[in-house]
Order: structure tokens, then sequence, then C-alpha cells
């Protein structure tokens, strides 16, 4: 059949079993919106109010469902006001197709109007990407694409579509749907036989679990492994919901925000099993002394991780969920009591009371979060509103957290919310904000109200950029050098331009109540939560100091 390229990345989207864009519309890609109309019962398109709320809806929807996030958007500034979301996909392995329109081939190169090369900029925050000149490569170009986002370690690949491309008619015939398998062929027995050996004389063994647990679905193998290896067990933030907090064996979060266990256990473990985790520095602090007591061991799917950063003792090279279920298949269930002793007398000792206010606090609002009963997912922005959420909310599920962990992206959480109810609509979705964040990408509330979207913000409102703010205390003797947001806007007026409901709150009470309506009303909701400025994330420890250097007041 003849099909021009435009109804060719239709049929071909469709295949891949695509079923919402996010996206805005422009020049240089209106021969594919002309085809989105046509085929609205196919594909449904979610209108955002900026190219970066459609990135991160895209990457929200990927992260909550386990799907390919696909965002669409055109030449030029369309194309550049990509970059901040694909980077903060790409940071955290995020499978994403990133599709944007450019000028005709004839004038490629010449700098004309909304002309950018947007596969040059992308090139380092991209884990493949195209230029798509001759109609003919587009089947195979997509195809392709959709293969290298989900394989291996994932992440975003964008596709650049020159105008004319779009409009040219072929001879199309379907390519079939080519199928991400779980390899093993990277997997050595020498380096299996290796890690057993070294578990198997492991009296104090500790788990570090990162977000390639969620990506590969292999939470139930990681809690198989930890009971059999009967091992306290940790996260990162992106491994938040991996391995259940409520289990006996759970220390929480690790690293510079991380409870006192984990960062405990990292310090006197003889053994250190990393899972799907990259030895960040926010983990790691002075990575020179990163376990230097214990044998390391590190399985993850990406090769070059291993030895980046850390040296390790034994690693394997793998997907999680094929080599956990080897290695449970081979390991013989022990009882390690009298350690698991020691971390659950450890676990008093993390900070969780050294707050200004102690009625409604930045604790209480997570807990607050936590007695809602429905299932939920919790998007958050960036700052002390995530670290907080990282602390003090139990994740007892994976993919039930959404947040910008590797870029750090303040703005991301609304889209990110926006892509989770979309792809998610039998879950509640929260989304934890600090006043500073929110302010970024606060436009993308009118694609909330439009859509209808019940995504319920929690407004954590101090007034501050207080992670900056608290650095400012600790490091630059408490000169606020522009964090200070005593200035609009009226969030009550802001959501009444939004035709979008409002609850200020003073008090737990107040909070209580309004969650209960915003729940029940299944309503847009901005719940303003007034915080102290002076609120502070703790347990910290400072930048390029050893783990021990805890500061807890």
């Amino acid at each position: 059949m003849k099909l021009n390229g435009s109804q060719i990345l239709i049929e071909c989207l469709v295949a891949h079993n695509v079923d919402t864009i996010f996206g805005y519309p422009g020049g240089a890609v209106l021969n594919i919106y002309d085809e989105l109309y046509k085929n609205q019962d196919r594909i449904r398109h979610i209108l955002t109010s900026h190219e970066q709320g459609a990135s991160h809806a895209a990457d929200g929807y990927s992260r909550a469902t386990g799907k390919v996030g696909v965002v669409l958007a055109t030449s030029g500034p369309g194309a550049t006001n990509l970059v901040t979301g694909i980077a903060t996909a790409y940071m955290d392995s995020i499978p994403m197709i990133v599709l944007t329109g450019n000028v005709t081939t004839g004038l490629l190169g010449k700098d004309s109007f909304q002309e950018i090369d947007i596969t040059g900029i992308t090139m380092p925050i991209t884990k493949h990407n195209y230029i798509v000149k001759n109609i003919n490569d587009l089947p195979f170009v997509i195809n392709e694409a959709f293969y290298i986002a989900q394989s291996g370690r994932p992440g975003p690949v964008l596709i650049d579509i020159a105008k004319d491309v779009t409009a040219t008619t072929i001879e199309y015939k379907p390519l079939t749907v080519r199928s991400v398998e779980r390899k093993q062929s990277r997997i050595k027995d020498e380096d299996v036989k290796a890690v057993l050996d070294i578990l198997a004389n492991a009296e104090k063994p500790f788990i570090y679990a990162g977000g390639g647990i969620i990506l590969s679905d292999a939470s139930e193998e990681l809690m198989e492994f930890a009971t059999l290896l009967d091992s306290p067990t940790s996260t990162s933030m992106m491994g938040l919901g991996a391995f259940p907090q409520t289990h006996r064996l759970s220390t929480g979060l690790i690293g510079m925000h991380g409870t006192i266990t984990s960062n405990k256990c990292l310090l006197n473990a003889d053994v250190i099993i990393v899972l799907g985790a990259r030895f960040s520095d926010r983990v790691t602090a002075k990575t020179d002394e990163f376990g230097r007591q214990a044998k390391i061991i590190h399985i993850d799917v990406d090769k070059a991780e291993i030895d980046k950063n850390v040296k390790t003792d034994a690693h394997i090279v793998g997907d999680l969920k094929v080599v956990l279920e080897m290695l449970n298949k081979n390991i013989t269930k022990v009882s390690h009591q009298e350690w698991n002793d020691t971390v659950d007398s450890w676990k008093e000792l993390f900070a969780s009371k050294h707050f200004i206010n102690k009625d409604l606090n930045p604790k209480t609002v997570m807990e607050a979060l936590q007695n809602v009963k429905e299932d939920k997912i919790i998007t958050t922005e960036v700052g002390q509103n995530q670290l907080w959420a990282c602390q003090y909310y139990k994740y007892d599920k994976p993919r039930q957290l959404l947040t910008s962990g590797g870029l750090g992206t303040m703005g991301y959480g609304l889209g990110a919310a926006m892509g989770a109810v979309v792809g998610c609509p039998d879950k509640v979705v929260f989304h934890v904000a600090g006043d500073g964040s929110f302010r970024m990408n606060c436009n993308e509330l009118s694609t909330v109200e439009y859509y209808n979207m019940p995504i319920i913000t929690v407004l954590l409102n101090n007034q501050a950029l207080g992670n900056v703010r608290q650095w400012q205390t600790s490091f630059y003797g408490a000169r606020y050098s522009q964090t200070t947001l005593d200035r609009g806007p009226d969030f009550k007026k802001l959501a009444e331009a939004y035709f979008i409901e409002y609850f200020k709150c003073d008090t737990y009470k107040e909070l209580e109540d309004a969650l209960a309506k915003a729940v029940v009303s299944k309503k847009p909701t901005i719940i303003d939560c007034t915080i102290h400025i002076d609120e502070r994330v703790l347990p910290m420890v400072a930048p390029g100091q050893p783990l021990e250097n805890v500061i807890m007041d």
C-alpha cells in the first residue's frame, strides 16, 4: 500500500503499541499532526503547555507503566525545549522515543528558519539518535529506535524527520516488530562462580539496590535473593520501591541523605552487593573510602559501569532479573541473626525528630500521604521536597516513586504526574512539590485542568529554595544569596486562574481533611502546606566527606 511518511509513522507507532503521545505542534510537524487528527481513535495526543512539560510527561508515563514514552515536537526551539527532559530520562535510563521535525532536506545546513541540529545537540544525552532524510529509511529507523530504547540499559532515542519526508509517498510494507529479549550471552560462568564464592563466605552481607532492579522488573528476584542471604537491604533514590521498606530487612535510603542504618551497614559490612546502581557520588560520598573494609560485588547490565567509580572484587554483566534468577538457584539459605540484630539496633538512630514545627512538618506531611489508603503514585520535584519524600514515605512497590535522580531537574514533577495519571488512571497520583520547583513548570496546570487530570499537588511551601538555603546555612555562613522567595505568586489565585481546587493548610488536621476531600473529588487539586523556612533535610553527609561524618542537627 502507498503511504506518506506521516502515515508510515502512525502505522509504526501503532505496531509498537503506542497509545499516547505528548507533544506540541509546529510548522515542521504539521503533516504528522494532520495524520494524528485522522487517527484520534488509535493514538491519543496530549497537548501540553510547553515542550519541556511534554518530555517530562512522556518520561513519567514510561516510569509509571514500564512502557516506552513518546514525545513529539517541531523543529528549532520546539526541539531544543525538549533537551532538559531528554537529559533527565537519559540520566535515569528511561526508555523514551523523541520525535522532532526539521526543515525540508533542501534547506538543511543553510541556517533556515527554525532549523537546528538537534541530533548534534542531543548526541551526549541520547542512547542513539537519527536524522531521517530519505523516506525509505523511516520504517527501519522507527523499528530500530524502539528496540534500542528498551534493550540492555534503557534510554531515550531521538528521531529527527525532515518535513518533506513526512509528505513523500512510497510503497509501504510493514516490518516485523523486533522483540526485546533478556540476553544471557554476556553472563560468564566464571563471573557467576566468583560472586557465589564471595557470598558463601559472607558474615555481614549488605545489599545496595538501584533503579536497575525496577527497570528489569526484578523486585521479586531481589526479595528472594535478600531472604536467602538474610541480608540487610538498602536502595538508592532511583531504587526506592524495588524492595519493600516495611520489610524487616529493609534499611531504607542510602547515601548523602540516607538513613543512619544504611550508611552504618556500608561502613561495617564485609560484603557489599550492588545491584543495578552506578555508585553515584550522592551515595558513595568520599569515593576512595567507599567500602574499603568489604569485598564489593557489582551486577549491572551496562559493562561501562563496572569499575568506573568504585573498584570491585567480583562482578557480573547482565540483565538483573536473569542474573538474580541464576544466583538464587545456587545460594543455600543462611541466617545472619547477630548481624541483623546489630542492624536493628541502628534503626532507632534515624533522625526524625529535628523539626521546628511539631505539628505540620515534612515528616507529618509524608505520614498523611502514607495514610491515604488508595493505590498511589508519588511524583516529586527536586530539592528538599524530593528528599523528604524519599526519607519519610515508605515505598513498598516498584514504579511508585517517580523522581529525577541523576539530573536533579526542578520542574520535573508536574509533567511526570501528567504522564503517570494518563498511564495509570486507576491510581491516585500525588505531586510533591516545593514552591521553588513548582514555579518552574506550573504553566502545565492548564494541561491538568483541560484534561481533568486528578493530580493532587502537595506543595511544601517554605518560601525558599530550601535545599540551597540549607547549604548556605551549613557551608556559607547563613548568607542567603537569592534563595528567599518572599514574592508571588499567590497560589490560591493561581489555582483559581486555572479552575483548580485549592486548600491552604497550616495544621496536620487541615491537611488530613484536604487530602480526604481531594481524593474523593477526583479533581485537580493544590494543597498548600505551610512549612517553616528553616526545616532541614537530616541526616546529611557533606559533599566529599566520608559517610561516617554525619550532620544530625
